[in-house]
């Protein structure tokens, strides 16, 4: 199975973005989705899992919960919008992985790519960044990965500066 993650669209759907999850099984979006035609473009494009960021309105709200729990196979998922990192989680993220024990947690709101193994709750963390154009980032990016067995494989990153997609 191959998965696709983004965060942080912002009513903004990169070009590239359905060349590269075109492979993908199902795509999952880590909130701050934007407008209900974004949501909508996503879900009618591959199966989605959403949950609803900081920005989003009653519309978005309405199809998306605040939190995502749900096994892949066997590995069990989290996937929430605010959540920190290792090491300096957000207290409601902190509580939701001690209460679920995830083994992969998902998140976005940062901004900022960063995929690293928490040794000390045993999971895998993933932030893809942000795939829309507002915010402070420089580069949009959002990522693919095979799920093989219980844990990702074969991780690949889009990568594009920002103010080239913006013109």
């Amino acid at each position: 199975m191959k998965i696709g993650i983004l965060s942080d669209t912002h009513s903004f759907l990169h070009p590239e973005l359905f060349t590269f999850f075109a492979p993908c099984d199902e795509i999952w979006h880590c909130g701050d989705i934007g407008r209900k035609e974004t949501f909508i473009q996503l879900q009618n494009f591959k199966p989605l899992r959403a949950v609803h960021g900081n920005i989003d309105g009653a519309e978005i709200r309405s199809q998306c919960k605040e939190n995502e729990i749900f096994y892949l196979n066997e590995t069990k998922v989290l996937m929430t919008h605010i959540g920190g990192y290792p090491n300096k989680y957000n207290p409601r993220a902190l509580r939701l992985i001690h209460i679920h024990q995830p083994s992969i947690f998902v998140c976005g709101h940062s901004h900022i790519l960063r995929i690293k193994y928490d040794q000390t709750h045993h999971l895998l963390y993933i932030n893809p960044g942000a795939a829309g154009r507002e915010g402070f980032h420089s580069y949009i990016t959002f990522l693919r990965f095979d799920f093989i067995q219980h844990m990702p494989e074969n991780l690949e990153v889009f990568e594009t500066e920002r103010r080239i997609s913006e013109s």
